[in-house]
């Protein structure tokens, strides 16, 4: 794939995602309003499901755009298999933000969509060598099963999906061009950028418009398939360094619950990103961060692309995980702690 080819991807998806969206947000005001509760950062009911254009975006121009990658048709069917389980769960998404499901029937729900994204992936894919086939798909499993969930807990403030989205799918592009990913692959995050970024102006602070679980669910599916086809490439640190202010967040505040004894279905607002505007951080204070912070992770990850010492990875998922670290923990204190991570 050429990157005249993603290039024109991304700015037709973002032409029709924010297209739609500017038709559509009277309509998902009047039937889809996302009223305040215990998770919510928001004081007004304020219209959700931006969601169905990112993804009605993302899959009309992925499926165009794939044409043009006819000689790949083993793509063409993994695409195929990918999408359909990507709108699948677009539609428990869509669902959910129309009348709440409970909570074991949406994980089921997940978990089909997830194992049949699995399922697609080639047999000689591997991420951990060492290990027996059945175990790596069963570990990759779980791992792609809590992704798509930690999006969704993730996007709980204005611009976080999009503070993360498009740096880590625009990340997945560029390398993609560089050999780390399949044509196919680096053409949907070419698309995915494109179409998060039609959304983006919607979900500007304050926001006019949420992106609800119809868009926050489907992403992290493709999200987390993208990165397991780079790690499956050779690229593990790359692909933990991608997501790492995401997987920081919500895996420690998971743990953190869970060693409370606090029900990790229930509604909260313990995310560090919430807590901090408790804390005395602005809406745009918070992103920004997050938005730089996922900037040096993307030239960290770029480093173990350029070299494949062994070495060299483990120290830049170390020094990862440190940036990380210090972004957590300054949203534990006020602006200007001499830790604050400031773009």
């Amino acid at each position: 794939m050429t990157g005249v080819l993603g290039l024109t991807s991304l700015v037709a998806a973002a032409a029709i995602s924010f297209g739609l969206l500017f038709f559509l947000r009277p309509l998902l005001a009047r039937y889809a309003l996302a009223r305040p509760n215990a998770r919510s950062s928001h004081r007004e009911p304020t219209p959700q499901g931006g969601g169905i254009a990112v993804i009605v975006a993302t899959t009309i121009v992925v499926c165009a755009a794939s044409l043009f990658l006819r000689h790949e048709p083993s793509w063409s069917l993994e695409l195929v298999v990918v999408f359909t389980s990507t709108i699948f769960l677009a539609l428990v998404g869509v669902t959910d933000d129309l009348r709440p499901l409970e909570a074991m029937p949406r994980l089921l729900l997940q978990a089909l969509a997830v194992a049949v994204v699995l399922s697609a992936l080639p047999t000689d894919l591997r991420v951990f060598p060492f290990a027996a086939w059945w175990f790596e798909r069963l570990v990759l499993f779980a791992a792609l099963l809590w992704f798509v969930n930690l999006v969704n807990f993730m996007d709980g403030i204005d611009w976080m999906t999009v503070a993360e989205v498009i740096p880590i799918a625009a990340a997945l592009a560029i390398f993609g061009l560089m050999g780390a990913l399949p044509s196919g692959a680096s053409l949907v995050a070419f698309v995915l950028c494109g179409a998060t970024i039609g959304f983006a102006p919607f979900n500007r602070p304050v926001a006019q418009l949420f992106l609800g679980d119809v868009g926050s669910l489907p992403i992290g599916l493709i999200l987390g398939w993208l990165l397991v086809l780079l790690a499956g490439n050779g690229h593990l640190a790359a692909a933990l360094l991608l997501p790492l202010y995401y997987l920081g967040d919500a895996t420690i505040t998971l743990l953190r619950r869970l060693a409370n004894g606090e029900r990790i279905t229930q509604a909260h607002q313990n995310h560090f990103y919430q807590r901090a505007t408790d804390k005395g951080f602005s809406v745009n204070q918070i992103v920004g961060r997050v938005f730089v912070t996922n900037i040096v992770l993307i030239g960290l990850a770029a480093v173990t692309l350029a070299c494949q010492s062994t070495a060299l990875h483990a120290a830049m998922v170390v020094t990862g995980s440190g940036i990380v670290g210090l972004l957590l923990w300054s949203f534990d204190h006020r602006p200007g702690s001499s830790f604050s991570l400031r773009p």
